[in-house]
């Protein structure tokens, strides 16, 4: 989610209409790693996406209740996790933003996710959309966000892809509803850029983020850091984030929170969704 590719960007609002129907979506208490960082698998690469199903994942498409699919937008085809756009349900995008969420929560943690970036956006989509999607950590638990909601308040490990020309940094980091501390200081602007090269065409790129619970998130690209930052926490200038931290007894602090993929208007493929629980 970005407005343009500069590192400071205007924050978007987030809806805040209650919706009538929210499923819950269910922590399993046998999977690897529950919300206090405790984990039987720890140091081993976990599969969070099998290759062949959506099996553990839940969709929530704006203007649409937690569980529906709509427009068969996130799909599994050949053992990819495929992010369409079929003209016959997106004539237009009409900012129907979408979040593929999983079903647990994590604290520490390596994720290691390869994707691309291929064909045309859907019409109309934001012109900051092109080639744009993201990994969403630390976000809310999904059945909070409302029916008409765009993003989840969330720490954004952006993925960008480069238009063959300009350069176009991956692995940047955006902040619905959310902050960073970087060099001792608060970071209150949406977006940074981090210092990865420019991914060009529909080529297969690998990135990794590492996140230490509310210490430190590190995003890495062939073993290099690119980008790091401390603390991440709630914005209590966010209504919606404002609305968390009152349920959250006044905590602002992130150390846990649930893993999703975006649906920004573009369509993109996720080869591989793989995680690594650390020791806290």
């Amino acid at each position: 989610m970005v407005l343009t590719c500069t590192a400071a960007f205007s924050r978007q609002s987030e809806a805040q209409d209650a919706a009538s129907e929210k499923p819950e979506l269910r922590v399993d208490a046998t999977e690897s790693q529950t919300i206090d960082g405790t984990d039987s698998d720890s140091g081993k690469w976990i599969q969070l996406f099998n290759g062949k199903n959506l099996d553990g994942w839940t969709p929530k498409i704006r203007y649409h209740k937690l569980g529906d699919n709509f427009g068969n937008t996130f799909r599994v085809n050949d053992g990819l996790l495929q992010v369409r756009y079929e003209a016959a349900s997106y004539p237009e995008f009409d900012e129907k933003f979408g979040h593929l969420f999983y079903k647990t929560p994590y604290s520490h943690y390596r994720l290691r996710v390869e994707y691309r970036f291929l064909g045309e956006q859907c019409t109309k989509g934001p012109g900051w959309a092109i080639r744009n999607s993201g990994l969403m950590l630390h976000c809310e638990a999904p059945e909070k966000m409302s029916k008409d909601q765009d993003f989840p308040a969330s720490i954004e490990f952006q993925i960008l892809g480069g238009d063959g020309a300009k350069r176009r940094t991956t692995a940047n980091l955006c902040t619905p509803g959310t902050n960073v501390v970087m060099d001792d200081k608060l970071i209150r602007r949406h977006c940074t850029q981090s210092t990865s090269k420019t991914y060009h065409g529909d080529q297969w790129v690998t990135v990794e983020v590492e996140v230490r619970g509310d210490k430190t998130v590190k995003h890495i690209i062939d073993g290099e850091v690119v980008l790091q930052y401390d603390k991440p926490q709630l914005d209590p200038a966010d209504a919606h984030s404002k609305e968390l931290i009152a349920d959250r007894d006044g905590k602002i602090n992130l150390a846990s929170g649930y893993i999703s993929l975006q649906s920004e208007s573009h369509p993109c493929d996720f080869r591989k969704v793989e995680l690594m629980v650390l020791e806290p």
